[in-house]
């Protein structure tokens, strides 16, 4: 990219990126040198790979032994020997295991999962997968440079870590990530090494990595483009527009429409497939084939498929292998066009109706459509979409080289280069309040058998519902919201510290206030933000109620929240005489996934 400025810092410094990904997990990487534009680098070597095709990617597969020890991962895991040891041993294989990292809400509560291994949590198995990333990162790296060994030296432990997760993810998930990578020893565990873990959503990175392959000359000004990374697990689609940047032959993107998560990937189109072989084979000789056939099935007869009317082939046998009955012949399986397209047709309706509902939601005229990801590689998904895209005058690319590397390489483009200034908040936020009773106002009135008398004395009312960012606002990266808030307390040693939880609003209502007019479910935990206000209490004179004399003190302070990055951000912040005073808020969320 030729407006990317050169290194501003005074010393050497690596960035990784880890893709972690449900069927496949990849690298890539920069070497900051002070004077010097940084350049996207990806490990295209990894262990065993190069029986596998050395690709940018590796298969995200883990083998556990009975004792809970991760003993191969990747390509590695594929190996004859591996397998034969997995078997004589009692290993368990898995995969797909980062749909786990979803909460039953985001999935809709209808895709199933196989269980996690016996004794292995999703943080353990994120935080093994981590390490052996990064190892195989440390070693291509030592590997490829004359000066490995000392050049790693040199950078060890000054290492910036970008993590990409899906659209839907937020903030559990994103605290589960930091967790693992502090247990697989990337950053210490602790608030200074968790400001080297850098967060993205796969649609932003794959927003950068498009922009990377030089697409930002097809997005016309002040129209939008889609972007679509189709991967194996989830279908991550958003949607933005270019604005003037402040960079001399540059552009900057800001989000028209909130970004969607689907879990509609390739592996389902798989499963689709594996259900039809069960029922197909049951009762005959090839019923416990079942899972090899599927296996070769997503191997290699998934991205040949083309239409809807050549018939498809799967070879997963010998040539001794036949059953007229079964259209079963020399080894291979035959389904008819239409049949193999069928695994399809849900994910890509779903995907079709996603980008529909953004063009209409967006901000902007959407003029464009990008496709990455490894499920991109599909030539039946590209040709049922562009059916789909071109009549409404659409148009519609996908890069020629390396979709399966666009996450990866556009996470290392947003820690260089951060061309987005400006996203869409996704629900509508805000906090449980009260105020004073007014008997004047109707909606007092009839809860006033639901009023309360304050530590201060004073009658007041509950159970009101304050917005903080309303759903679809344009939020600005350094823009900040506050909330104002008082406690009043009757010893000082109870205002030293304060803690409020973040709400989000479900409901249909474009503007929610009393929460008793629908149901608690709508009015979900975000997360809770906690700040030392000790500095803040000291200055406070004590004050006396008016209905029996008695002490009580009152902090008046702002929760100052910041949506518009990738993480949610927040302060606190008080008045000293009359000079606003600011200081951290820790923000934590809910356990349950």
């Amino acid at each position: 990219m030729t407006w990317r400025e050169p290194y501003h810092g005074t010393r050497r410094k690596l960035v990784l990126a880890f893709d972690l990904g449900t069927t496949f997990s990849g690298v890539s990487f920069s070497v900051l040198d002070p004077g010097l534009v940084p350049k996207i680098q990806g490990v295209t070597k990894f262990p065993a790979q190069e029986h596998f095709g050395g690709d940018a990617k590796i298969p995200t597969i883990v083998y556990y032994d009975h004792r809970g020890t991760a003993r191969a991962f990747g390509a590695e895991a594929l190996m004859p020997s591996i397998v034969e040891a997995a078997e004589e041993k009692g290993w368990t294989k898995y995969e797909e295991f980062k749909l786990h990292l979803s909460s039953a809400s985001q999935r809709n509560n209808t895709t199933s999962l196989p269980p996690l291994p016996p004794g292995i949590d999703i943080v353990t198995l994120f935080a093994d997968f981590y390490a052996y990333l990064f190892e195989c990162a440390k070693t291509f790296i030592q590997d490829s440079r004359h000066d490995g060994i000392s050049f790693w030296n040199s950078i060890s432990n000054d290492i910036e870590f970008v993590l990409s997760h899906p659209n839907g993810w937020e903030g559990i998930q994103q605290t589960r990530m930091r967790q693992a990578a502090a247990m697989a020893g990337l950053v210490p565990g602790d608030i200074e090494g968790y400001k080297r873990i850098h967060l993205v959503t796969e649609g932003e990175a794959s927003l950068h990595f498009c922009i990377q392959q030089g697409l930002a000359s097809r997005i016309r000004e002040n129209e939008g483009v889609i972007v679509v990374d189709a991967g194996g697990g989830t279908v991550d689609i958003s949607t933005y527009t270019g604005v003037p940047s402040t960079r001399a032959d540059s552009m900057a993107f800001e989000e028209i429409a909130s970004p969607q998560c689907n879990f509609v990937g390739s592996v389902f189109v798989t499963r689709r497939a594996k259900e039809f072989f069960k029922v197909l084979l049951a009762g005959s000789r090839f019923i416990d084939d079942v899972d090899y056939i599927a296996e070769c099935f997503d191997k290699t007869t998934k991205l040949l498929v083309r239409n809807d009317t050549e018939a498809a082939y799967i070879k997963f046998g010998k040539m001794r292998d036949r059953d007229a009955a079964l259209d079963i012949r020399n080894g291979s399986l035959k389904i008819s066009g239409s049949r193999a397209t069928s695994f399809f047709e849900p994910s890509i309706s779903s995907i079709i109706q996603v980008i529909d509902q953004q063009r209409f939601s967006a901000t902007k005229t959407v003029s464009t459509v990008f496709l990455v990801g490894g499920f991109a590689a599909s030539d039946w998904l590209h040709s049922r979409l562009k059916r789909h895209l071109s009549p409404l005058g659409l148009s519609f690319c996908r890069p020629d080289s390396h979709v399966n590397k666009a996450v990866a390489d556009g996470a290392i483009s947003f820690y260089l280069d951060h061309v987005v200034a400006a996203r869409i908040s996704r629900y509508n936020y805000g906090v449980d309040m009260y105020n004073v009773y007014n008997d004047q106002k109707t909606e007092h009135v009839r809860r006033k058998h639901k009023t309360f008398v304050d530590e201060s004395g004073v009658l007041c009312l509950g159970d009101q519902y304050e917005v903080i960012l309303p759903k679809n606002t344009k939020v600005y990266e350094d823009k900040e919201f506050r909330a104002s808030f008082w406690h009043h307390r009757k010893s000082l040693d109870r205002l030293s510290d304060v803690t409020l939880d973040i709400l989000y609003y479900t409901g249909t209502r474009k503007n929610p206030r009393w929460r008793d007019e629908e149901s608690d479910d709508v009015y979900p935990a975000l997360c809770t933000v906690t700040a030392n206000t000790r500095e803040a209490a000291k200055g406070l004179q004590m004050k006396r109620r008016r209905d029996n004399n008695e002490p009580y003190f009152t902090l008046n302070y702002d929760i100052i929240l910041i949506f518009g990055r990738t993480e949610l951000k927040a302060q606190v912040a008080w008045k000293e005489h009359g000079v606003e005073k600011r200081g951290p808020a820790w923000i934590v969320y809910e356990q349950n996934l």
